[in-house]
């Protein structure tokens, strides 16, 4: 039988804007709409919901953005690194995830303290290549990269990112399923375009222009064929459907004003190896 995917999410009962630390937070402390956040991170988890596992996080108080759960860690076959924040405004949210991780039964590994790494926000697997792209430039060191080859036994393949709008690789960039990618080019340095370009064949690469960059078409949820996004040009979704995909809109308006949308509202879990937990 066929092993359902598994999301790890954290409902946004404490999620506002009340800091900034990216440009999408400019201008929006305090005009987020507890409601409306509610309602559209409910549609996003029924939408996974019909074919997929969920795991829910406790939220906490005084921690809105760890309803951001793709930033808890990056984890790979029973193994997890779990984040270590950039700023100082998130580090409260790394206990909660450590304490899930271990309780769930996943395996932790250890992590330097003075190397910043912001789990799948900047660590995204390639299941069709068995390897882990790493975004570095913002939130991540540039340390990480090698870091991750060491823990996970696969190739990573560092990209620099030069927007501060796309702070994460998360926000611009989405390995599919059969190898193709999802991206925003203009995102990243020269070097990382050709390092992408070099392993990623043409016909494989779905590349956005901006307005879909900005409305965080990149930052999607891909499961089982399905590409769940805030929103999608018409062009957009002519291109993922010829390429064999259902792309799938749900408002998350609320969200984007801390700077995510769907992806970062998730992170995919694998089975946890049992209760042993390395250190």
């Amino acid at each position: 039988m066929t092993q359902r995917p598994r999301f790890l999410m954290c409902p946004p009962e404490h999620f506002c804007v009340d800091y900034v630390i990216n440009p999408w937070m400019e201008h929006q402390i305090g005009q987020t709409h507890a409601a409306r956040a509610a309602a559209e991170w409910e549609d996003l988890r029924a939408l996974l919901a019909q074919g997929d596992d969920i795991d829910l996080l406790a939220p906490q108080p005084g921690l809105p953005d760890m309803v951001f759960t793709a930033n808890a860690g990056l984890e790979l076959d029973g193994t997890v690194v779990v984040s270590r924040f950039l700023t100082a405004e998130r580090r409260g949210e790394e206990k909660f995830f450590h304490a899930f991780f271990e309780t769930a039964g996943f395996r932790v590994a250890h992590w330097p303290e003075n190397v910043a790494f912001e789990g799948a926000g900047d660590a995204l697997r390639d299941e069709a290549r068995d390897m882990i792209w790493c975004g570095h430039g913002w939130r991540t060191s540039d340390a990480a990269p090698a870091l991750l080859e060491k823990i996970f036994a696969r190739r990573v393949v560092p990209l620099r990112l030069i927007d501060p709008h796309f702070y994460h690789l998360d926000t611009c960039f989405c390995p599919l399923s059969g190898g193709a990618l999802l991206y925003y080019p203009a995102a990243f340095d020269a070097a990382s375009r050709e390092a992408i370009e070099a392993i990623v064949p043409p016909q494989l690469r779905i590349a956005v222009e901006e307005a879909d960059a900005r409305a965080f078409a990149c930052n999607a949820v891909e499961s089982r064929g399905r590409v769940v996004m805030n929103a999608a040009s018409p062009k957009l979704r002519r291109r993922l459907l010829d390429a064999g995909f259902m792309p799938i809109t749900t408002p998350l308006d609320e969200f984007m004003k801390a700077g995510g949308g769907a992806k970062c509202l998730t992170l995919r879990l694998g089975d946890a190896p049992g209760p042993e937990v390395s250190r």
